[in-house]
């Protein structure tokens, strides 16, 4: 957390009229309109048939997350931290039904996937990793506490890691609890030295500044509408290859300040950065 350069090797996103990178950029860049539509999740075609029938919307937006952020890289090779609010809301409604009612046995398939880590293990099966996976919640600070890991973590070890936020809608009468309105999440990976495809790198301070809301009022709703889009402004930074720092909400009155550089590719070197 002392501004120490961390290097972007890859990211995506899976949000309400944002299904991919490649269609976000242009509109976080101004270059094409924001236009609702529901997320599009991949289906799970990494994990054995069985497996892919029981995968959640929480899972399935996670395991497409990781990979599309990997860009083909061997998962297998790669430590994850993986954050969200809530995780599995059909799932905890379902159960909640289940207890509600006169047959109270859950079956077993909805008890091990109600717990909060079923993605990452979702992740092991089908990528078949035995690296290092941390799991976090810290309600909407849940894209920050993530960071911060993921930061802490690289510091410590070095080397490379994926960091996985994402969220899930809750169907009624929990989704009046809790409104999050579909499936989205990003994903990051970070390493401590460049790669080829390298992106730039990413410097964080923990500061008490307000957080920066989206220009387009669209794009700041899916912002406070999903605590694991709370990094969009970042994201809108990163597709315009912008060095201004950007803050980031985290827990109260704690956030998170980054700045990105963008990769000169010719020496795989980031553009000095402005000073924050």
């Amino acid at each position: 957390m002392n501004g120490t350069a961390l290097w972007l090797h890859g990211l995506s996103i899976i949000a309400p009229g944002l299904p991919d990178w490649a269609h976000a950029a242009p509109v976080l860049r101004g270059e094409q309109a924001w236009a609702h539509a529901p997320s599009v999740l991949p289906p799970a075609e990494a994990l054995p048939a069985a497996e892919r029938r029981r995968a959640s919307r929480a899972v399935r937006v996670a395991l497409a997350l990781g990979l599309h952020a990997l860009q083909g890289h061997d998962p297998g090779e790669v430590a994850t931290v993986f954050t969200s609010s809530g995780a599995d809301g059909h799932n905890c409604h379902a159960l909640c039904e289940q207890l509600a009612g006169e047959d109270r046995a859950i079956s077993p398939t909805r008890f091990h996937n109600s717990v909060h880590n079923a993605a990452a293990g979702y992740w092991g099966i089908a990528t078949r990793s035995m690296a290092p996976s941390q799991v976090l919640c810290a309600h909407d600070g849940s894209l920050g506490a993530g960071w911060i890991d993921a930061l802490g973590q690289l510091a410590c070890d070095g080397g490379e890691l994926l960091l996985v936020a994402y969220d899930s809608e809750y169907p009624e009468p929990l989704h009046t609890c809790r409104p999050v309105p579909d499936a989205a999440g990003v994903a990051f990976w970070l390493g401590t030295t460049p790669r080829e495809q390298s992106l730039g790198t990413l410097r964080t301070t923990l500061v008490t500044d307000d957080p920066e809301a989206m220009a387009q009022a669209p794009l700041d709703a899916l912002r406070t509408d999903f605590p694991a889009l709370r990094c969009l402004p970042l994201l809108e930074r990163i597709a315009r290859r912008d060095e201004r720092p950007v803050v980031i909400d985290y827990l109260a009155p704690q956030r998170l300040r980054v700045q990105f550089t963008p990769a000169d590719h010719e020496h795989q070197q980031p553009r000095p950065a402005h000073a924050a």
